[in-house]
């Protein structure tokens, strides 16, 4: 009995520990900071100027968030930015959130992950001051306006988009911006790649690059070369701000992983690795891509693999990568479709490359995984936005958008490349 007494006496006692952290929880205060002072920002910001007007933008740091926020909001994976925009137009301009980031944070949004069981009137002053730190619009003209838009995390270096929109008319900008606090695994670092100039390639006319897309490889290998991995099933040419700027756009980020490695082209694993990341928190489509030694009349050529991980938007957030998903057709198509919406898609042609394998006759790659394909490869030319779905030139090269048989291209002598 008295066993019993004892046992019930520790729940009670248990409870009350319970209900009195909760208590104490709800009773931790916030100060808001005594002085907001940007002046670090303004001293690395980066700027640009175009059209009238000027951006200056900053990445904040743990430091500034707990200077300017009273709380470090790198921990709550929120990535705040720091915005001027000088209008020197005749009209009022507006900065569109989502054009810098689709997933983007609301001012009360964010507030809300700083409050506390029970803050009442502190919790309602943490919606004030953040509220009054958003970026506001509209900026009007001959006027200078600064705030903070809050963003999802990028590693290393984030490409910021910065859309103002004004009375028919779209300024745009996109700037790269240093992320402060930054330490990665150094196998991940992203370090650009560069060929010597005697090296690379320049075409001139479409026919002549149409030729030299289809005589690069058609997938890339492990890093000996011993065995055959990934489709390369895409190209990019534009600029880097042009290509990124439109990524961006459709929410894909920076994210290399432990598998991306092991993909080799041109002596080298890739360049850059990017994931689209769905709303359960998985990647749904990746793009893995290397610079070639080519270029159109002066612009870069990036060599592109477009794939989505076994089970898509239902995958589990596998750190590794995920193992490629059968259809990588469909993966690229996918992603021809983002581009068109981005804004940033000027042209679109399909040349061979890849070589079809139908789905009874499936190719392997490097971890077991088994793929289909029609063996064409997506060629996709950027420009600086913003652009239409009418706007964009489909190349006569495939007539892919026309119907036509599924072998009609191993009759080209596409099969065996």
């Amino acid at each position: 009995m008295s066993d019993s007494r004892s046992l019930r006496r520790a729940c009670k006692q248990a409870v009350g520990c319970v209900i009195l952290a909760f208590v104490l929880a709800g009773c931790t205060t916030w100060t808001a900071p005594a002085s907001i002072d940007d002046a670090p920002l303004r001293e690395r910001a980066v700027n640009e100027s175009k059209r009238n007007t000027r951006v200056s933008v900053a990445v904040l740091g743990s430091d500034d968030s707990k200077r300017m926020f009273g709380a470090d909001l790198n921990k709550h994976n929120v990535q705040p930015l720091w915005v001027e925009v000088e209008n020197h137009t005749s009209q009022p301009l507006w900065l569109l959130h989502s054009g810098t980031d689709p997933n983007y944070f609301s001012p009360l949004e964010v507030a809300w992950s700083m409050h506390t069981l029970l803050g009442g009137a502190t919790n309602a002053d943490i919606d004030s001051h953040l509220n009054r730190l958003g970026f506001r619009n509209p900026v009007p003209p001959g006027e200078t306006r600064t705030g903070i838009l809050f963003t999802n995390p990028d590693r290393q270096i984030k490409l910021v988009n910065i859309d103002l929109l004004g009375d028919r008319t779209l300024i745009p900008f996109s700037l790269f911006l240093p992320i402060p606090d930054d330490v990665v695994d150094p196998r991940l670092v992203l370090t650009p790649f560069l060929y010597p100039e005697a090296e690379i390639t320049d075409y001139h006319d479409l026919a002549s690059l149409r030729a030299a897309l289809e005589r690069l490889p058609c997938c890339a290998s492990g890093e000996h070369a011993a065995a055959a991995a990934d489709p390369l099933n895409a190209v990019a040419i534009g600029t880097l701000g042009d290509i990124g700027a439109a990524l961006v756009r459709r929410s894909y980020r920076r994210d290399m992983r432990k598998n991306d490695l092991a993909q080799w082209v041109f002596g080298r694993p890739p360049d850059v690795v990017l994931r689209k990341e769905a709303q359960t928190g998985a990647p749904s489509t990746s793009l893995r891509a290397w610079l070639t030694p080519m270029r159109f009349n002066g612009t870069p050529v990036y060599l592109v693999q477009v794939g989505r991980p076994v089970g898509g938007r239902f995958a589990h957030n596998d750190m590794d990568g995920g193992t490629l998903h059968e259809d990588v057709d469909e993966a690229r198509n996918f992603l021809i479709q983002d581009m068109m919406y981005s804004g940033g898609l000027d042209k679109l042609g399909f040349v061979y490359g890849v070589g079809s394998s139908p789905q009874v006759g499936s190719r392997t790659s490097l971890d077991g995984a088994r793929y289909h394909t029609d063996g064409l490869r997506a060629v996709m030319f950027f420009a600086t936005r913003p652009l239409s779905f009418t706007n964009v030139t489909i190349l006569d090269w495939v007539p892919y958008l026309d119907q036509r048989e599924p072998a009609a291209h191993e009759e080209n002598g596409d099969a065996g490349k």
